[in-house]
């Protein structure tokens, strides 16, 4: 699959087969992450990796759309320093996009499906995953092969994205 294929036709996947994660794909999806472009190479991040059922099911409630993670075979949390620190740049969490954009794209490729989960919960995510009281987790993303393996190749719908003549600017607005 090229780059531009996976760019293309890459859904949100919600509903995963009840199926682990083979190691080296794991492995390939963090490596991607890892592998990121990073303001000043500073890579402000850390991942960590949830595969338990029952913590899988805790973790939907660091948020009101996250009832995914319960049915991923792995969850992603990614974790930076606080970006609502004095002294963090806003650079942190362009960065973090990077990485997770990476990690899903590569899922992708592999026959994965993926979907974020914004954190509402900030306690109980620092709660349930360990991290330390200076940094933060915003998103976990979920992974999992899809429940319905037809995702991976079904056409895109007819009007699914803003047409670039409506985004795009010349050199000026």
């Amino acid at each position: 699959m090229s780059v531009w294929d996976a760019v293309a036709h890459k859904r949100v996947v919600r509903r995963f087969a009840d199926r682990p994660l083979e190691p080296d794909h794991l492995v390939r999806i963090l490596n991607a992450g890892r592998r990121a472009a990073s303001s000043k190479n500073l890579q402000r991040w850390q991942f960590i990796v949830c595969r338990d059922r029952d913590h899988l099911a805790e973790l939907t409630r660091v948020g009101p759309w996250a009832d995914h993670l319960a049915g991923a075979a792995v969850a992603i949390a990614l974790v930076t320093p606080d970006p609502a620190a004095a002294d963090s740049p806003a650079s942190v969490m362009f960065d973090l996009g990077m990485a997770a954009g990476n990690m899903m794209l590569v899922a992708w490729e592999l026959g994965i499906g993926s979907v974020p989960a914004t954190v509402y919960e900030q306690d109980l995510a620092r709660q349930l995953l360990g991290y330390p009281e200076d940094h933060h987790c915003e998103y976990l993303l979920s992974f999992g092969y899809p429940a319905d393996p037809d995702i991976l190749t079904r056409p895109n719908k007819a009007g699914g994205r803003v047409a670039l003549a409506d985004i795009l600017h010349d050199e000026r607005w």
